[in-house]
């Protein structure tokens, strides 16, 4: 009795477990509490629960997921060249225009992406005004597709029509090619929906006059520029090249620079071409992309493997695939709203859905997995330096292992997380962190701010019933 009474004269340190309801009492009683998130395995979904007992001892998972996470660390992209999507990604033509995001129809569409399929459809001179452009979009003369799907990402809306020059990434080591356009720097830009006459003429500057430049620069240089050595060295800089890439734009400019002195073009032509890269820090967004999705397209198609291999999004849907299930098979949910900084003047009601295929650099374990080695970036998206350190240090939980290539400094040269495991992110009840730019949901108005956000648990828990049924379905239980 003595004991007990001892117990209950000292000053309680409580720890709670679950609903926060009990901690608020306490704390207004004066306690001193400890609130301890927690949710049962899988969300105590039996079903999932049981899915998972029966994956966790199939050996021929885990030696399928280290072979996929084996192939996005050793593969090495490498930028070879700039040609017109027509001419460069595979099953390209002109009526076909790819977007962000899994497979979507016009009807379905968010503002930013229908307003980018109008710019483009000027852009490539079949459509004299916005009405016709419309009308055309509706119609069945233009053929939608994923980037995803012709081994291409696109930022925010995507949108690559065949005109459109694109960067075209070599990954040496598995010999397979992806693809992205041209950065347009900040403003009205054809990726947020803009399409006046402004963001029509820098389109058509950059396919002109751009293009053709770098592409006779990149001719210059032997076996082309090494693009996964520019994402270590500015991982270690401070860019987790998804939303900061000062670094890594430096130093592309660094490596460019000299070869575009080496060609023929005028001087003029090669000032502009220069100015344009020195002004836009978000240049380099656009090799870093295309250079996780070689990684991670090397990855898929490994039988009994339940890696990610992409994570998109189009405004309306977040999709996912992978790499044990079929190349085109997509498992979707609704796409979540961002959380975090508004520019001045805007509100978070102004901000459309989460949008674009910028998530492949999370996919690939940089972007938001590695913030914590970019501490400047949360005066971009919001949060503490202690809040991007502790989501690098959690995605360990959902991954397969780590790449050496991309280490943080500040979790002690720890490699970035990678291979995120459909298992593992049901079963721990941990979504994958996303860093990534709000677009307001009326097409043309830009970027309203920047923020986290996380795909929904649904894509997962689809994407592990797909599993299920395509190795297990009919073993004894």
């Amino acid at each position: 009795m003595n004991n007990i009474n001892s117990l209950f004269s000292k000053k309680l340190k409580v720890l709670n477990l679950g609903t926060k309801n009990f901690k608020d009492d306490l704390e207004i009683q004066g306690q001193d509490v400890l609130q301890l998130d927690w949710s049962p395995a899988a969300g105590g979904d039996i079903k999932l629960l049981n899915i998972i007992d029966r994956l966790s001892s199939q050996k021929d998972i885990a030696v399928a997921n280290r072979e996929a996470v084996d192939r996005m660390i050793s593969s090495h992209p490498i930028l070879v060249d700039i040609d017109q999507a027509k001419n460069a990604i595979p099953g390209m033509d002109e009526n076909t225009i790819l977007h962000s995001g899994p497979p979507i129809e016009w009807n379905r569409m968010a503002g930013p992406m229908k307003g980018a399929i109008i710019g483009a459809l000027l852009y490539e001179g079949m459509a004299k005004d916005e009405k016709e452009a419309e009308e055309i979009a509706k119609s069945r003369k233009i053929k939608f597709a994923p980037c995803n799907e012709h081994n291409a990402v696109g930022p925010m809306a995507g949108i690559i029509s065949p005109s459109m020059p694109v960067h075209v990434i070599y990954n040496k080591t598995y010999g397979n090619y992806g693809y992205c356009t041209i950065n347009e720097g900040l403003g009205k830009v054809l990726r947020y929906g803009a399409f006046d006459k402004e963001v029509i003429n820098r389109l058509k500057w950059i396919e002109e006059e751009f293009a053709p430049t770098i592409k006779k620069a990149l001719k210059t240089i032997d076996g082309g520029i090494d693009i996964k050595s520019i994402i270590s060295q500015a991982v270690h800089m401070g860019d987790e090249c998804h939303n900061r890439n000062k670094a890594s734009t430096s130093l592309f400019f660094r490596e460019i620079a000299v070869h575009i002195m080496d060609t023929d073009v005028d001087m003029d032509v090669k000032r502009r071409v220069l100015e344009f890269i020195k002004g836009n820090e978000h240049y380099f967004l656009n090799l870093s992309m295309p250079a996780c999705k070689v990684a991670t397209d090397a990855a898929h198609g490994i039988k009994h493997s339940t890696v990610v291999t992409t994570m998109a999004r189009n405004g309306v849907d977040f999709g996912i695939r992978i790499s044990g299930l079929g190349k085109d098979e997509w498992f979707t949910g609704p796409a979540n709203m961002i959380k975090g900084l508004m520019f001045p003047g805007f509100k978070e009601e102004d901000a459309n859905p989460d949008i674009g295929d910028s998530a492949i650099t999370e996919t690939m374990g940089i972007g938001g997995f590695a913030m914590g080695g970019s501490p400047a970036i949360v005066q971009f998206v919001g949060g503490t330096v202690e809040d991007a350190i502790g989501y690098s240090e959690k995605m360990h939980e959902i991954t397969v292992s780590e790449n050496p290539n991309y280490s943080i400094p500040t979790l002690d040269f720890r490699g970035s997380a990678v291979g995120i495991d459909i298992i593992k992110v049901i079963e721990k009840g941990i979504l994958p962190i996303i860093n990534t730019g709000m677009a307001h949901k009326v097409a043309g108005i830009g970027q309203v701010g920047a923020g986290l956000v996380n795909p929904p648990m649904e894509c997962f828990e689809k994407a592990l019933k797909r599993f299920n049924d395509e190795y297990l379905e009919g073993q004894d239980e």
